[in-house]
């Protein structure tokens, strides 16, 4: 069993940046796959990316790339996502995925966080 929490949304003006963090439970979390994903009023659940266990990140959305960043360190075992020039398209439920096996986090992951709010204005 994998435990997630979230920390690290907020508003933000346009052109900021933020880092989220997830902390997670357990002692197997090198060997899981993580991901990031964001969910807007009225709209589906999307990935925004993903890191397999050695830190490599593995996939970025179109829409995040050459912005946003993740990262893990598994001493800690916590999951960063790192994300500049913030637009106002970025205003999202951001939530923390795990999963041991990088095609299922894609897809369906086992494990979620609760989830935080990140809102940037214009």
């Amino acid at each position: 069993q994998v435990q997630l929490v979230e920390s690290g949304g907020g508003l933000v003006q346009a052109g900021g940046s933020l880092r989220l963090s997830c902390a997670a439970s357990g002692r197997t979390f090198s060997s899981y796959s993580m991901g990031w994903f964001r969910q807007a009023p009225g709209k589906e659940r999307d990935i925004v990316a993903a890191i397999i266990g050695s830190g490599r990140p593995t996939y970025y959305a179109d829409s995040v790339k050459g912005r946003f960043t993740i990262s893990r360190d598994n001493a800690k075992n916590t999951v960063y996502l790192q994300m500049n020039s913030l637009k106002p398209e970025d205003t999202a439920v951001y939530y923390c995925a795990a999963d041991n096996f990088l095609a299922r986090l894609r897809s369906a992951p086992a494990y979620w966080g609760q989830g935080t709010q990140v809102t940037v204005s214009s």
